[in-house]
């Protein structure tokens, strides 16, 4: 079963249009950045500490998965900021967040009130950008092995974990488990909390191509969200969260590939918005 949005809108959008979209999503497999290429621009473009965690990866692939996902980051951010990939500069937060720091006398584009998220998974990466809002995703690939999967649904829950275990065991069970796990994920990102939020202090109660209802942990009454889940390549699973903005259009862009430059998106309306204060 295949989790999708309302059926996308297709049409070529200019990068400078930011009203009409609240979110832009690139996913990238690391086959769209070729090993050689991938090395030259990290060269070019990562900084001293990104590319010396990049050496300290022991295996190829791992190490390839850091290139492709973080010089995605500085293409995607370059040309929403308007900023030479090589002159963004990233703080961190206490928790570990990366945000961009801002440049002298502010750069383009209102990057001072720009969010980014970033995931990866065994082979794809995912990167989520939003104004004036935080932003967090998550994507997993369905092949996980089944003694993951039950320390995952452990985190979760009770009735979480009776809603996966009432799936058939393997692939139906498993689906339930990661599209638990990738919302999530999102959410406790765009938090800026990570697995620093106890997966079991807040949960979902899901149908079987959307969020019906969202309970959040006990200091985020106040507010609802917006979830939306895809699966932008088969078996591979994305979760987004954002906070919900009356004020804003709620929409997402859909990137595939890695950024060159422009090329035709899907858009996507952000389903409703869940959660809020007991009783809302």
């Amino acid at each position: 079963m295949t989790i999708t949005a309302p059926e996308p809108q297709r049409e070529r959008l200019d990068p400078d249009e930011q009203p009409t979209a609240l979110v832009k999503l690139w996913i990238c497999p690391n086959d769209d950045l070729p090993p050689a290429l991938a090395g030259v621009l990290a060269t070019h473009w990562l900084d001293e500490q990104e590319r010396g965690n990049a050496n300290r990866f022991l295996f190829e692939r791992d190490r390839r998965q850091y290139l492709v996902a973080h010089t995605l980051v500085r293409r995607a951010l370059a040309l929403e900021v308007g900023v030479a990939e090589a002159d963004l500069v990233f703080w961190r937060s206490s928790r570990g967040r990366p945000f961009l720091r801002p440049l002298p006398g502010g750069p383009p584009r209102g990057s001072a009130h720009l969010d980014f998220n970033l995931s990866h998974a065994s082979g794809y990466n995912l990167l989520g950008i939003v104004r004036g809002h935080r932003v967090g995703v998550d994507v997993e690939r369905l092949d996980r092995d089944p003694q993951t999967i039950d320390t995952i649904v452990r985190t979760f829950t009770p009735q979480e974990q009776s809603w996966v275990a009432g799936a058939a065991p393997g692939h139906p069970r498993t689906r339930r488990a990661l599209r638990l796990w990738t919302l999530k994920e999102a959410y406790s990102k765009a938090r800026g909390l990570g697995l620093g939020l106890p997966f079991d202090e807040f949960s979902f109660t899901l149908a079987e191509d959307r969020v019906l209802d969202f309970r959040p942990p006990a200091d985020d009454l106040g507010r609802q969200w917006r979830f939306l889940e895809l699966e932008p390549v088969p078996e591979v699973l994305v979760a987004v969260a954002v906070p919900d903005d009356a004020d804003r259009s709620p929409t997402l862009q859909l990137h595939y590939g890695f950024p060159w430059g422009r090329e035709e998106a899907r858009r996507f309306v952000l389903p409703e918005p869940v959660g809020g204060p007991p009783g809302y």
